[in-house]
């Protein structure tokens, strides 16, 4: 991972995110953004350009997420969120459940009890539970853009 982060900065990729996003946003009247595990960032970095680009996000286990951009968000967003995460610590989740709201945003926050980091992509689904939790990750993140893009 390391290497990966260094040969992918924010600052590298974040033009590339942008102008995808901008494409969308010129063809489509309403575009909704979600980013998994390193997308997290990716899609708040573009909800603090506002309802102009974006009009909701969606993120599970986001990673090197900061505050600062937690704060800047500026569309509705949802976080899929694992009880076990090394990336988004307990006090990053705090953060998010106190800042997002006082923003005036719709906000949810969808907790995965007994699912780890990476659980929206990489669950095993000969295990029932974490398929089952699978499953369920994806049907909010289909409801939330249910919700903002119609």
């Amino acid at each position: 991972m390391p290497a990966f982060i260094e040969r992918n900065t924010k600052d590298q990729r974040f033009p590339d995110i942008l102008a995808c996003a901008q494409a969308l946003k010129f063809a489509y009247p309403r575009v909704g953004a979600i980013g998994f595990c390193y997308g997290g960032w990716a899609v708040f970095q573009l909800a603090a350009r506002g309802p102009e680009l974006l009009s909701c996000i969606s993120t599970a286990h986001p990673t090197l997420l900061t505050e600062k951009e937690i704060a800047a968000g500026r569309v509705p967003a949802q976080i899929l969120v694992p009880e076990h995460d090394h990336r988004l610590t307990p006090e990053l989740k705090e953060f998010c459940n106190r800042v997002i709201p006082e923003l005036g945003l719709p906000y949810e926050y969808v907790f995965f009890p007994r699912m780890s980091h990476g659980f929206a992509v990489r669950a095993d689904v000969n295990d029932e539970l974490q398929k089952a939790e699978l499953a369920r990750a994806k049907r909010a993140a289909v409801h939330s853009f249910n919700e903002w893009l119609h």
